[in-house]
C-alpha cells in the first residue's frame, strides 16, 4: 500500500511529529516548499492526529500509527466507548464484522483468546493491520471481505459477533434506520443468531430504541452510552430466544473513562410505574442525557423515591438529597413566578446559568429577557410546575 508505506518513510514521521499542531490546510498551500514530501498525505495525517488527541489518546501516542484519512476515523466509537464495550462481552472467538478502522476491534480483543477482523475495504484493512500491530495485538486475524460474504462462508460458530454498520448512504448523507445501514442488520439476523453464542450491534443514538428492539427479535440488553452527558452510541446485545422486555442501561462515562452514572429498568417497569407530582421541595433532578434517551421517566422516579414536576418536564424532586441519583442535582433557593422583577431581584448580581424543560421560551430568550451572565454555582431552572403554570427556580448545583 503506497499511502502506508510513504507515511511511514523516517523523515515523513519526523515532520508530522515537528508540525503536530500547526495548520493541515496552511501546510498543504506551502506545498511547493516542501516538494519532496508527500505534503498531502502528511497534513491528512496531521490532521487526523489532531483529531484523534481527545478521542483516541492511545492510538495518538503510540508511534508508527497510521490514521486513515476522512470518513473511517469520523465514524470509529473513541476509545472511551470501545474500552466499555470490552467490559460487556468476553470468551474465545470474536468476530467483527464491520472491522473500519479497527478502533473497537482492537479493545474487545483484550477480552477474547481469538478475534477476527472482516472489512471489505483492501486499503483500510492493511492500514489496520499495521496499526494492531504498532499497538501490540498483531495476532488479531485480517480477512478482507464483506460482511455478508464472511458470515456465509465461515464455518464455526463464535461466542460474539459484533457489528457497527455503516450509517452513511451511497451520496453520503447519514442514514439511521437499521435497514439503510450496511451491512443489513435485519437481514442478517437469522445467520448472526446461528453462528455466534451472542451478537452486539452498535447504532446511532437517533434510532429509535423501541422500535430497534422490535424489528432484531432476540435484544436481550440494551445499552445507552453517553460520555459527560453527551449520547454517543446505543448497543444491542442479542442472544437467541426471545425476550418480552430487555433491560436496558443508561451509561453515563466521564472523558477519563471512568463510569460515572448507571442506571437500569425494563419497559415493563416503565409501564406499570404510578408516580406522584409535586411542587419543587429542597433539592432538583435533572437526569442525564442517556436516561432521557433510554425513555427511564418514570422507572427512575420510583427507583430514587422521588416526585415529578409535570408529566413532561423530567425534573424530579425531594426533601433530602439524593446522592446516586443518575444526572444533576440542585439545591432550591428560591421557587417563583416567571416575573423579570421579582428575577433580578433574586439575582442581584445578574449572573445565573439557564436550563430549560418544558418551558415557552427558550435558554436565550430567558437571557436576553433578564439580562443575565454567566454564573460559576446559580442556576435558573425553568419549567413547569403541577399546576401546568411556567415555574422558576433558582438553585445551586450539588455533587
Amino acid at each position: 500500500m503506497q499511502y502506508l508505506e510513504e507515511i511511514l518513510q523516517p523523515e515523513v514521521q519526523a515532520f508530522i511529529r515537528d508540525h503536530a499542531h500547526h495548520d493541515p490546510y496552511a501546510l498543504t498551500l506551502q506545498a511547493q516548499k516542501y516538494s519532496h514530501l508527500p505534503i498531502q498525505s502528511i497534513a491528512e495525517q496531521i490532521g487526523a492526529r489532531q483529531k484523534a488527541r481527545y478521542k483516541l489518546p492511545e492510538w495518538y501516542q503510540t508511534d508508527a500509527i497510521v490514521f486513515p484519512p476522512g470518513i473511517p476515523l469520523e465514524q470509529s466509537s473513541s476509545e472511551i466507548t470501545a474500552k466499555y464495550k470490552s467490559t460487556l462481552v468476553n470468551g474465545g472467538q470474536l468476530i467483527d464484522l464491520t472491522g473500519g478502522m479497527g478502533v473497537d476491534t482492537f479493545y474487545l480483543s483484550h477480552s477474547f483468546q481469538q478475534t477476527d477482523y472482516v472489512e471489505q475495504n483492501t486499503e483500510l484493512a492493511t492500514l489496520t493491520r499495521h496499526n494492531f500491530q504498532a499497538l501490540g495485538q498483531p495476532g488479531i486475524q485480517v480477512h478482507t471481505d464483506t460482511a455478508e460474504h464472511f458470515l456465509q462462508n465461515w464455518q464455526g460458530k463464535a461466542d460474539v459477533i459484533y457489528l457497527d454498520p455503516d450509517r452513511r448512504a451511497e451520496h453520503a448523507h447519514k442514514v439511521f434506520r437499521l435497514a439503510d445501514a450496511s451491512p443489513n442488520v435485519l437481514a442478517l439476523i437469522g445467520h448472526l443468531i446461528q453462528k455466534a453464542d451472542t451478537t452486539l450491534i452498535k447504532t446511532s443514538p437517533l434510532l429509535d430504541i423501541d422500535l430497534a428492539i422490535q424489528n432484531l427479535r432476540f435484544v436481550r440488553k440494551v445499552y445507552v452510552v453517553a460520555v459527560d452527558n453527551d449520547c454517543k452510541e446505543v448497543l444491542y446485545l442479542l442472544r437467541a430466544g426471545e425476550t418480552l422486555s430487555p433491560e436496558i442501561t443508561a451509561v453515563n462515562l466521564s472523558a477519563k473513562g471512568k463510569m460515572v452514572q448507571e442506571f437500569s429498568f425494563t419497559r415493563a417497569q416503565e409501564a406499570t410505574a404510578v408516580v406522584n407530582y409535586a411542587r419543587p421541595m429542597q433539592y432538583i433532578y435533572e437526569p442525564n442525557a442517556a436516561v432521557l434517551k433510554a425513555g427511564a421517566f418514570k422507572a427512575v422516579a420510583i427507583h430514587y423515591n422521588l416526585q415529578k414536576l409535570h408529566p413532561n418536564s423530567h425534573l424530579y424532586t425531594s426533601t433530602h438529597q439524593v446522592p446516586s441519583f443518575p444526572g444533576r442535582s440542585f439545591k432550591v433557593h428560591h421557587s417563583c413566578t416567571y416575573n423579570k422583577r421579582l428575577l433580578r431581584k433574586l439575582l442581584p448580581e445578574g449572573n445565573a446559568n439557564i436550563s430549560v424543560r418544558n418551558f415557552p421560551d427558550t435558554v436565550d430568550m430567558i437571557r436576553k429577557k433578564l439580562g443575565l451572565k454567566e454564573s460559576k454555582n446559580t442556576y435558573l431552572l425553568a419549567t413547569t410546575g403541577p399546576d401546568n403554570k411556567p415555574i422558576v427556580l433558582i438553585c445551586e448545583k450539588v455533587s
